[in-house]
């Protein structure tokens, strides 16, 4: 068989709905059951792991021909949904998680790629993105430090309780990004409704936790140390919101939330109630995509009658050299790339 029949006779995939890990942590509530209609068993209901290969956390195919299947062996038995990524690691470079902060999450740290290669057994560190889809009216996250700090001080304001006055707040909107590379101190803070896009990691030093005690009257863990070594110690500008510029076409508008070494984030628009012509999307062979639906719903259609529906909190991947397909209906992505 000659190249060029190879070529003729290579499949191109459709995309498929994912179905979420879920984590009860402490500090949760209820709106992604209330919210996103997750209908999930837990209570409270903290985090959904919508895209994840962690084995902390895996996410399972939940329609198509390897519906039942981890996305983890799917990708394991399939390398070349992941693009050129199967040519680094061979692994999903990305975790998505929808975050429900009903109170303030731990004060923490994420370690850097090298730290955690050293001392985490050659693990991944942790850069992540924060998209703000809904947050009450108050709500504040800790981004950094107000002052230059040295490791005694942040260690002497822990044992004392009296670390937040060391901490930078800021005043939350919805709609607002925030990006957190890996060494920042940070927290969500309580009424935050956020969509996190991260390094595929789960490695997390927490520094402070406001001496919270879990339902079996235990404090949790802290790693102060660690947490210490990993931390960036110097202050830190306040966050700036990106430019963010929507570039128009029929039936849908986006814009770029963020772009760094480890993914890309667009926010898109969908909208055709009013267009004949339905949005065309195709990943090409370069990378997947996850289409991250974060409001109204709708239809992906392809060929051979190929049609998948959609509605808000359903997380779509997209293997690279995919199907090309329309998208018909109202909705509001985040439209993410490795």
């Amino acid at each position: 068989m000659t190249n060029k029949n190879l070529h003729s006779n290579k499949k191109h995939n459709p995309p498929f709905l994912l179905k979420p890990d879920a984590k009860d942590y402490l500090w949760g509530g209820n709106r992604l059951n209330d919210d996103f209609a997750k209908g999930i068993e837990l209570s409270p209901l903290a985090e959904t792991w919508e895209c994840s290969v962690h084995p902390d956390g895996l996410s399972v195919v939940a329609s198509g021909e390897f519906q039942g299947m981890t996305l983890a062996e799917l990708l394991k038995e399939h390398r070349e949904f992941l693009g050129s990524h199967s040519e680094k690691k061979g692994e999903l470079p990305i975790l998505i998680k929808l975050i429900d902060a009903k109170k303030n999450l731990s004060v923490q740290v994420h370690p850097d790629d090298e730290y955690a290669m050293k001392y985490e057994n050659g693990q991944s560190g942790k850069t992540e993105m924060w998209y703000v889809m809904d947050c009450e009216e108050n709500t504040e996250l800790v981004y950094g430090l107000l002052h230059d700090t040295d490791k005694e001080l942040l260690r002497e304001s822990i044992s004392k309780g009296t670390i937040e006055r060391l901490l930078q707040k800021v005043p939350v909107r919805k709609d607002d990004v925030f990006f957190i590379e890996a060494g920042t101190i940070h927290a969500i803070g309580a009424g935050a409704l956020i969509a996190e896009i991260q390094e595929n990691s789960n490695l997390t030093y927490r520094l402070y936790d406001y001496n919270r005690v879990d339902r079996n009257g235990i404090k949790r863990e802290l790693h102060v140390e660690k947490a210490l070594e990993a931390a960036d110690l110097t202050s830190s500008a306040g966050p700036v919101q990106p430019l963010r510029v929507l570039k128009y076409r029929q039936g849908c508008a986006s814009e770029l939330l963020c772009r760094c070494r480890y993914f890309e984030v667009y926010r898109m628009l969908v909208n055709t109630e009013r267009c004949r012509k339905l949005v065309g999307y195709q990943a090409d062979s370069t990378s997947f995509r996850v289409l991250l639906c974060i409001g109204g719903c709708g239809s992906m259609v392809w060929q051979d009658n190929g049609t998948l529906n959609f509605f808000k909190g359903d997380c779509v991947f997209v293997p690279a050299e995919s199907v090309k397909f329309r998208i018909h209906g109202k909705a509001e992505f985040l439209d993410i790339r490795g």
